[in-house]
């Protein structure tokens, strides 16, 4: 039963939009991609030099992945990636400047104090990240203590 009620929901679905097609609508315009789009996926190294580029061990267990709104990094102290919204990005032919919002503490006195790990290391402070292209696959964050090796994009399973 609940089957049928799916298909019935995709054709009456389908059927709709080819409807609106025939009567002269036009489809939505592409999107257009972000500055940053090229560095979009995991990558790893950065904090050791790359491991492995493929696989599970890689896109398991990314050092950064970037994507539309957010930048997560791995931390060396805890288990769980810090996760930075994304404010603004800035792009140069091979260079983005990533400004993100800034990191807040929680609202008791415990919680007011942010990780130490919260940025990159880099020398604009935790709510920036400059991020330069090295390669198809490769990248570095200059002058980051946190991340003095390059790294690289993880690709395929």
């Amino acid at each position: 039963m609940r089957r049928s009620i799916l298909v019935m929901a995709m054709v009456a679905a389908l059927g709709g939009s080819a409807a609106a097609q025939q009567a002269g609508a036009q489809p939505a315009a592409p999107r257009a991609e972000p500055p940053h789009a090229w560095v979009f996926g995991s990558w790893t190294g950065g904090i050791f030099p790359p491991g492995e580029t493929s696989g599970p061990r890689c896109t398991g267990q990314p050092s950064v992945i970037f994507t539309r709104d957010v930048v997560l990094r791995a931390s060396i102290f805890d288990v769980a990636y810090r996760q930075r919204l994304i404010e603004t990005v800035a792009a140069s032919p091979n260079t983005l400047e990533f400004r993100f919002v800034p990191a807040a503490g929680g609202g008791n006195a415990l919680a007011s104090r942010m990780p130490a790990d919260v940025g990159f290391g880099c020398p604009g402070g935790p709510n920036s990240l400059i991020v330069e292209r090295r390669g198809e696959n490769e990248i570095a964050f200059p002058n980051c203590a946190e991340f003095p090796s390059p790294l690289t994009r993880c690709v395929g399973n």
